[in-house]
């Protein structure tokens, strides 16, 4: 690569980071590591009547939390800074200016009234309106200003400017051109310039539109890459073009595939999540309407979350899907990026989350699952020891932390209710050899699992009891449905007297 590799992400604080987002923030993590560049982050606020409070906060609380933020952005390693493009203001009307100067771009008056009346007329006549090289001699700007003498309008713009008169600045947009440019992931596209509009760079607040901003701040910041989602492939001429009126080295673009909706085509949304009922935010997002869940409070570990969104686009040609971010950093290739879609599996969302929860520590779990219990049920009466033997009986069958209580719930709370189905087994001599059970239990004084075992099971075999006789019962007694781990380790972990009650209520419940 010809130049140090400098990639950003550039999001406006408009609400909270949407998933795809923080996808595209991901692929430049992980480009500029791979190629031990430099990743930063730049706020882009130039729309002002979009701006939320407390998105750009969020923005970089999610990005901490997943594990992938910028080396350089806002308070760090400014070395291009700022980084918050309505702190920059100043720089745009300059370069905006370079570009009348140049006949790059043109001073354009037209009111809205004015412009809503060109659409109005070319809908009625069954086209469309478009600001474009074959209408623009036409409007009120500075490229047509002789006509408009008979109605008594200045020539000059700028004194037009002066006087107060609002006005955008205009790019112009080259005539019969074919666009031939390169996207590292697409390969080669042209693009017809006759076909493109002549967007506003400058706005009439003395703020500059995403395009004029973006371009000068990626060249200012020395952007070698332009790492981006699908939907900004129609701004890629202009951005173009852009860069050969200033006659600034262009970076390569790379646009990222979309990520499609769960069923059917077009682009994932939060309405997607709702509907379906998971997470399209990395973290909640709260207003006045109510909460939109995040991935962090629905329980996902945020290297799970980062797993699979690199997947989402991207693979490294083998069937490998656990990453820790060091490989991803490692093994990821823009060249490996797909074009098409990649659809959105919830699912497969939860399979690499059940992944990382098997890979955490029984401790770890343990110090969560124990708050768990105790908002779910006032106390918990097991010691650390023996909640991290409970971790480690369960969470095989859990794809959360969240999930342990309905999975270990038998271990803090008899049983109030028995499965249905599960009672059919209790036959007329279940209540009998229950009790006698009881009465083996109760001589055990080594009451361990492996001891316990070996007692019971003898028992039966001395007795020759069936096996489904008693163990069925058992455990239906001190989880109150046939599921949970193996029995004995329930017996041991809830200890002999609760075990007897247990057995004792079952007798005269069933």
């Amino acid at each position: 690569m010809s130049r140090p590799v400098r990639v950003r992400f550039a999001p406006s604080p408009t609400g909270p980071l949407h998933i795809g987002g923080v996808r595209t923030a991901l692929f430049n993590y992980l480009f500029a590591k791979k190629h031990n560049g430099t990743f930063y982050l730049r706020i882009e606020d130039t729309d002002q009547n979009r701006f939320v409070p407390g998105a750009e906060e969020y923005i970089f609380e999610a990005l901490e939390w997943l594990g992938i933020a910028p080396s350089e952005t806002i308070g760090k390693n400014e070395k291009f800074g700022p980084y918050r493009q309505s702190e920059r203001k100043h720089l745009y009307k300059q370069y905006a200016d370079q570009l009348i100067q140049n006949g790059w771009a043109y001073y354009a008056f037209d009111t809205n009234q004015q412009l809503e009346f060109r659409r109005n007329m070319a809908e009625a006549s069954g086209s469309n309106f478009i600001y474009n090289w074959q209408t623009r001699n036409l409007l009120d700007n500075s490229l047509n200003l002789s006509e408009k003498d008979a109605l008594g309008i200045r020539k000059d713009p700028k004194t037009r400017i002066s006087e107060g008169e609002e006005y955008v600045i205009r790019f112009k947009t080259p005539v019969n051109e074919i666009l031939e440019l390169k996207d590292i992931i697409r390969g080669n596209i042209k693009f017809d310039t006759n076909l493109l509009d002549d967007k506003v760079l400058f706005k009439s607040d003395g703020m500059p539109t995403y395009h004029l901003a973006n371009i000068v701040d990626d060249h200012l910041m020395e952007t070698s890459h332009v790492i981006r989602g699908e939907e900004w492939l129609p701004s890629l001429p202009l951005h173009h073009l852009l860069y050969k009126a200033f006659g600034w080295e262009a970076p390569e673009f790379a646009h990222l595939p979309l990520i499609l909706k769960p069923i059917g085509n077009g682009k994932l949304s939060k309405r997607d999540g709702d509907k379906m009922g998971f997470p399209v935010f990395p973290l909640e997002w709260k207003t006045d309407e109510g909460i939109s869940s995040g991935y962090r409070e629905n329980g996902f570990f945020p290297e799970a979350v980062v797993n699979f969104l690199a997947l989402l686009g991207w693979n490294d040609g083998t069937d490998q899907e656990i990453f820790s971010l060091e490989e991803l950093c490692e093994k990821f290739d823009l060249n490996r990026v797909h074009k098409a879609g990649a659809k959105f599996d919830p699912e497969k969302n939860k399979w690499f989350n059940h992944q990382y929860l098997q890979k955490q520590s029984d401790e770890s779990l343990a110090e969560a699952f124990e708050k768990n219990v105790i908002e779910k049920n006032g106390k918990c009466d097991f010691s650390f020891v023996e909640m991290t033997k409970i971790v480690s009986l369960i969470k095989e069958r859990a794809n959360f932390v969240s999930e342990f209580w309905n999975l270990a719930d038998y271990f803090f709370v008899a049983p109030t209710s028995y499965d249905e189905k599960a009672t059919k087994n209790w036959k007329e001599e279940t209540p009998g050899l229950m009790q006698q059970l009881i009465s083996v239990l109760s001589t055990i004084e080594d009451f361990t699992s492996v001891t316990i075992e070996t007692i019971v099971k003898d028992w039966m075999t001395q007795n020759e009891i069936g096996m489904g006789k008693v163990m069925q019962p058992f455990r239906l007694s001190l989880v109150g449905a046939l599921k949970g781990p193996h029995l004995f380790d329930i017996v041991e972990l809830i200890g002999k007297e609760e075990t007897i009650k247990r057995l004792e209520k079952a007798i005269a419940s069933l």
